[in-house]
């Protein structure tokens, strides 16, 4: 059974449809990317499943049950969340925050000792909130929603304010919750390094899922090129014959030859560069979670005149032609 499950889900506020139509299920211990554009409808299917709003039509299943019924409090501790701009009662102490939450949650004090330790706050665990920065701040918030060491993890725009260093250790601690079984949705725009730590990516825009799938099948999907880089002392006329029906195009700059070729063929088109005894080096360039993003996000501009997520929009342009 999935951790959550929405199904033909639409949500409206004074008739204006921030959710037209929606489905989608995060599985357990799987990490999904939720990203879109403001407005796209990212907070809105987050607070569905928290069940802060309650759909205008459809269903919403969390741990298999409604989370806006009455008798979901029975599951709520299961769940985390840490919203984009955390705030605190600015007087007390880090820890004293936590001990808090703590008490609320009815967790172990040692698990806020714990956790301060964890996100890297035991040095300002008696300092007030005050004194703290916005990637501190952060952590703090981080840290509240692990207290329950829950099943299910919303995360929106968990790395703002944060470090490289100090985000690259949140992606780690992501790394290992999923490891435990713990199932993510993590909302970001900060899209550079979040492709090696998701399973999955589902796009929103104008309300509608554009895009779902894994990094691989989303870049077939976009038929965007891979590209290679070879450097030596190539001969491209015969490389030219040798990979006429598995490039897109080849061109030349100095001793660097530029390869455009498809996700699926690019094994093979490296095999072959890789032959030629004059090729001394090869950089290999897929395409990256924003050149995945930016695609979907300008396809469903396109195709908004006629509500056809881009995604579809091969298939059926193939089945007009006759193609299945």
């Amino acid at each position: 059974m999935s951790v959550v499950e929405l199904n033909q889900v639409k949500k409206y506020f004074d008739g204006v449809a921030a959710i037209k139509e929606l489905t989608l299920n995060i599985e357990e211990g799987e990490v999904l990317g939720l990203f879109g554009h403001n407005g796209a409808g990212k907070t809105t299917t987050m607070k569905l499943i928290l069940g802060l709003l309650k759909p205008s039509e459809g269903v919403v299943s969390v741990f298999g049950h409604s989370p806006a019924s009455p008798h979901f409090s029975d599951y709520r501790y299961r769940l985390g969340f840490l919203p984009e701009n955390v705030s605190f009662y600015q007087q007390l102490t880090g820890k004293e925050v936590l001990a808090y939450f703590a008490k609320l949650k009815k967790v172990s004090k040692n698990r806020v000792v714990q956790l301060l330790e964890e996100v890297g706050l035991s040095h300002a665990a008696n300092r007030k909130v005050k004194t703290y920065s916005k990637g501190m701040k952060q952590r703090l918030g981080l840290a509240q929603a692990l207290l329950t060491e829950p099943k299910l993890l919303l995360l929106d725009e968990p790395t703002v304010g944060l470090d490289p260093i100090a985000t690259q250790d949140f992606y780690t601690m992501v790394d290992q919750l999923k490891k435990a079984g713990c199932s993510v949705v993590l909302c970001s725009h900060v899209l550079p390094g979040v492709e090696k730590h998701i399973d999955r990516a589902a796009i929103l825009g104008a309300g509608q899922l554009q895009a779902l799938g894994t990094l691989a099948e989303l870049r077939q999907q976009a038929e965007l090129p891979t590209i290679i880089h070879a450097y030596g002392e190539i001969n491209q006329d015969i490389l030219r014959s040798e990979l006429a029906e598995q490039v897109t195009s080849i061109s030349s700059n100095d001793s660097v030859l530029e390869i455009h070729t498809t996700h699926s063929e690019k094994t093979n088109v490296l095999r072959q560069v890789m032959k030629h005894p004059g090729c001394t080096d090869i950089d290999l360039h897929t395409p990256s979670l924003e050149q995945i993003y930016r695609y979907f996000v300008e396809a469903s501009t396109t195709d908004s005149r006629n509500n056809t997520p881009p995604h579809m929009t091969n298939s059926i342009a193939q089945k007009k032609e006759g193609v299945q």
